[in-house]
């Protein structure tokens, strides 16, 4: 259960030079809280600065006093506080123990950008002048950071277009929200240039009052009405969940509902009940649902605000994130969109359980690519068999935001998120959108891009992978032909050339890659049964 507001103070963590004191400050000004930082403390105790302490008596006896200055200070403080700690508080067994009681706050910012905040060196903190000792000191708390956090809220970018308020104060609400979910709730702050958006994870988050209250809506949308558009399968059992509505338009989970037709129906709904630019869209379903609703409110009087309730894998890991939005032509998939980002979105893993076991099955495929784009701890969890939960989610959904927030209208890096798509997309479309599953060709589309990176190894890794989860690992009933004539109408093409993300290791993706046709034939052959000797 959440733990009384009263009880759980925002505890903000990071390394040196993400700006926690300045946050603190921020966060508790908006939320009528007081601002304890705990290196101030730690000084008055000692007497002296703690760079004097440092240069003098080295970083030893610092520490010691540090552990009981902030042990004593997370045990009295309550939800009345917003507590910043030192960069290497955490080091400590015992702090990170006396953490689990609060909520934890992890201030990101690349080592880079706290390097340059801090001076380049000429910073009056010890270990703030060496870069290389600086960057071996970040690489090393990183972990600690990760393994704490219950919130990650970016640091070190610029604010969104439009914003004016500083970002302690426009996350506020959204860390208030969090202190009202069940301790195991999980945060995430989106950002890009357009746009900014919380991300909330927690397995039952759809039972929550804050839900139904609406405390996890941005508080500039709650003044307007939400219009819902939900999966049919699915709105009877989480609909009345939610926040309330002022419409309902059902419409089928399936990727045939995702045309202009099917668009059109929903505008017209919307028209009829009489939503305003000052309303809200609110998408509950599986990707489909998503990508329709969100095209809908990006298009929709030119544009009104979407908040995503995402209830399959796919959602949840991949597209309920990064403003894709979009509907299939006949002639290609996602052939007509938008980007238009969400203005939330609300991720509960316990709807995972009533999908069938396919759907799961081929959703699951976007847990692998995504975990083959980061690498480390997530793809050693993905690849060692390790189940969907919070962590994986909430780690799949950190990928994919970081990856946007570098390249948001997919000009380069976003472009990774595409791995395993130009051949499965093409898949779909020569058979019709009817014999496949999105994740199921996917899956057959990282085999088909393992094979073209040249990774025979890892190929046969992720074949067995996916035969582990009874998912296809060939198909029948196309040809070489009509898979690589949809090939070659793929939207990402660059002139005469459609370019394909290849695979160096987990964890190094590269995007743009030219290659031969002979080669995208061969890949393709091999994944269609009863030709493998067409690959050879």
């Amino acid at each position: 259960m959440a733990g009384p507001l009263a009880e759980r103070a925002l505890v903000l963590i990071g390394f040196m030079g993400a700006g926690k004191t300045t946050a603190a400050a921020q966060l508790a000004s908006a939320l009528g809280a007081t601002a304890i930082d705990s290196d101030r403390l730690v000084e008055q105790r000692l007497g002296r600065s703690i760079a004097e302490e440092v240069e003098e008596h080295g970083e030893g006896r610092f520490r010691a006093v540090e552990e009981e200055v902030v042990l004593d200070l997370l045990d009295r403080v309550d939800g009345g506080a917003v507590v910043s700690l030192g960069g290497g508080a955490v080091l400590s067994p015992r702090v990170r123990a006396a953490l689990g009681r609060h909520i934890a706050v992890y201030l990101e910012a690349d080592p880079e950008t706290a390097w340059r905040r801090l001076g380049s060196g000429r910073s009056n903190r010890p270990l703030a002048r060496d870069r290389q000792r600086f960057l071996e000191l970040f690489r090393a708390r990183e972990p600690l950071y990760n393994q704490l956090a219950k919130a990650v809220v970016p640091t070190g970018t610029p604010p969104p277009l439009g914003a004016t308020e500083p970002l302690g104060k426009r996350v506020a609400w959204a860390l208030a929200a969090l202190r009202e979910l069940p301790t195991g709730a999980r945060l995430l702050w989106a950002w890009s240039r357009v746009a900014e958006y919380p991300v909330f994870v927690a397995t039952g988050l759809l039972r929550q009052p804050a839900v139904r209250e609406g405390k996890v809506v941005p508080p500039k949308l709650r003044a307007g009405r939400s219009f819902l558009v939900a999966d049919r399968a699915v709105v009877g059992t989480y609909g009345l969940l939610l926040w309330p509505q002022a419409e309902v338009v059902e419409v089928s989970g399936g990727e045939q509902s995702k045309t202009v037709e099917g668009a059109q129906r929903i505008w017209r709904a919307l028209a009829r009940a009489g939503m305003r630019r000052s309303d809200f869209l609110t998408a509950l379903g599986g990707g489909v649902v998503g990508d329709l609703a969100g095209f809908c409110a990006a298009t929709y009087q030119r544009g009104v605000p979407v908040v995503h309730v995402p209830t399959t894998v796919v959602a949840q890991v991949d597209s309920a994130y990064g403003g894709k939005t979009g509907v299939d032509l006949p002639e290609a998939k996602n052939y007509v969109g938008a980007y238009h980002q969400p203005a939330a979105v609300v991720v509960d893993p316990a709807t995972l359980a009533t999908l069938p076991e396919r759907e799961r099955n081929a959703g699951w495929v976007e847990v692998l690519k995504t975990a083959l784009i980061a690498g480390g701890w997530l793809w050693e969890k993905v690849a060692g068999g390790g189940e969907l939960d919070e962590e994986v989610v909430f780690g799949c959904a950190r990928t994919k935001c970081a990856i946007v927030a570098s390249d948001e209208r997919d000009a380069g890096i976003r472009q990774v998120l595409n791995l395993g798509h130009t051949i499965g997309h093409a898949l779909e479309t020569a058979t019709g959108y009817q014999r496949l599953r999105h994740g199921e060709a996917v899956g057959l589309g990282l085999l088909a891009a393992l094979r073209l990176s040249s990774q025979p190894a890892l190929r046969r890794q992720v074949e067995e992978l996916l035969r582990a989860r009874g998912l296809p690992t060939e198909l029948e009933g196309t040809s070489v032909e009509a898979v690589l004539e949809a090939v070659g109408r793929d939207k990402k093409r660059v002139g005469e050339q459609v370019l394909f993300v290849l695979v160096q290791e987990p964890g190094k993706v590269v995007p743009g890659c030219p290659v031969p046709a002979r080669e995208v034939a061969a890949a393709i052959a091999e994944l269609l049964a009863g030709r493998k000797g067409a690959a050879r």
